[in-house]
């Protein structure tokens, strides 16, 4: 499974750096990559699951450990994240790397693969994407006083997740391949929330995002409902993922 939602928190910028305004702290997909990554030394970490997973009774999850470097407003961020697909055995392993660049104004540019397998038994296989997200100022003047957007979204491309159907959807009669774009879009509902939709390429999913502090750290956590259509997968699963992060 992709582990979803799980963002570094932005509240760390570049100190040489100051924008417009910034994306909010929430998580800001369910199951698509954004621009925004970690940078400058910040660790993150989290896990997922979905209950139940797609043609069967059982549940699955995955957790994941990831650093960031690099400045995306100077140059480029690189963002590293291992990820454990068995959390029973804890013997399988995946990478990805995510290389992405601060455009100024709340708007970044990705590019990235997952599921770089590190160890034998995993059965998924890589997935390359690019990807653009914006911030927008819903609210002017709330902005004015957070300095945070209201909206974001973000549009994107890939193979692998986000085109290639399972064994089990083509003998189900839904068609061996999905449309390979995907998109995001989260709204922050009166500045407590967001509200999130995504489109992975295979299916629409919906969801919220909260993000808390506690002892100085951000704790973010997303739950929500995937494969609300009938375009892939054998019914509505419910996902969720929790996380945090910090800067060395």
């Amino acid at each position: 499974m992709a582990l979803f939602a799980l963002q570094p928190p932005d509240n760390v910028m570049a100190d040489s750096f100051v924008a417009t305004f910034l994306p909010n702290n929430y998580g800001k997909s369910l199951t698509t990559p954004v621009a925004w990554g970690a940078s400058n030394g910040v660790v993150f970490m989290g896990g997922g699951g979905t209950i139940p997973s797609s043609y069967t009774k059982k549940s699955d999850g995955a957790a994941a450990l990831g650093f960031g470097i690099g400045d995306p407003y100077k140059n480029l961020g690189i963002q590293v994240t291992a990820v454990s697909l068995d959390l029973t055995g804890w013997g399988v392993y995946s990478g990805s790397v995510h290389v992405f660049k601060d455009l100024g104004n709340c708007a970044a540019i990705g590019a990235g693969v997952e599921n770089i397998m590190l160890t034998k038994g995993g059965d998924a296989g890589k997935s390359y994407y690019g990807v653009y997200s914006q911030g927008i100022q819903a609210d002017p003047f709330v902005n004015t006083r957070t300095g945070r957007s209201d909206l974001t979204f973000s549009i994107g491309g890939g193979n692998g997740r986000f085109g290639d159907k399972t064994p089990w959807d083509i003998a189900s009669g839904k068609g061996a391949h999905g449309t390979y774009a995907f998109g995001n879009i989260a709204y922050d509902f009166a500045q407590a929330f967001n509200i999130i939709v995504d489109w992975n390429g295979l299916n629409l999913n919906a969801g919220v995002a909260k993000t808390v502090w506690v002892a100085g750290l951000p704790l973010v956590g997303v739950v929500g409902a995937a494969d609300l259509t009938n375009y892939s997968g054998d019914r509505v699963r419910l996902i969720f993922a929790a996380g945090t992060g910090f800067k060395l």
